[in-house]
């Protein structure tokens, strides 16, 4: 055996310790802009800070996401919320934690015309009672809702997301990772 494969690992964890956090919030948006159902739908990120916990998402009204009335399709305005939530408490937990989406809901409030955009938000506070009600080793649900707003700031649709959590050691999902962690294999 070789020792090039050893070092070479050393190597490949020093540089995803040190740099990969650097380039990780820039690689996940492009990942996600790129992603072929975001695409189609003409979702975007906008911005995305997965320490501070805040996400903003929009969509363009265009040929591929209206429905038969002209408006923004339902499938595409839940798909701007979909793995945020998820994705966001993943990271910020860490992965002593398994982040679950447990169930969704979605309240048409208006017909979307133009542009739509969310701002989808887990207030720092929020991690710490996540933390104090995991500690035992107790399931945790926690619901988040956000609002999806037209150019002018009317809201289009209300998504209700619930998320399971809980600590790892007592959860039989063992394996559950990242894929932001594993980013670089990606491209």
């Amino acid at each position: 055996m070789s020792l090039l494969p050893i070092n070479f690992e050393t190597l490949k964890r020093k540089a995803k310790k040190n740099i990969m956090p650097l380039l990780t919030p820039h690689l996940l948006k492009l990942r996600i802009n790129t992603y072929a159902p975001y695409v189609g739908a003409g979702i975007k990120i906008d911005h995305i800070d997965l320490d501070q916990g805040l996400c903003v998402v929009s969509m363009g009204l265009n040929s591929l996401n209206k429905n038969i009335v002209g408006t923004q399709f339902g499938g595409s305005l839940y798909s701007m919320v979909d793995p945020f939530y998820m994705l966001m408490l993943m990271h910020q937990l860490g992965s002593s934690y398994v982040v679950w989406d447990k169930s969704s809901h979605i309240e048409f409030i208006a017909p979307g015309n133009s542009k739509v955009t969310t701002r989808i938000k887990i207030p720092s506070a929020e991690l710490t009672t996540i933390q104090e009600l995991a500690k035992d080793g107790e399931a945790v649900f926690r619901e988040y809702q956000t609002e999806i707003v037209d150019e002018q700031q009317k809201i289009i649709a209300t998504v209700t997301k619930t998320l399971y959590i809980r600590l790892r050691k007592y959860s039989k999902s063992k394996d559950q990772s990242s894929r932001i962690e594993n980013l670089e294999n990606t491209f």
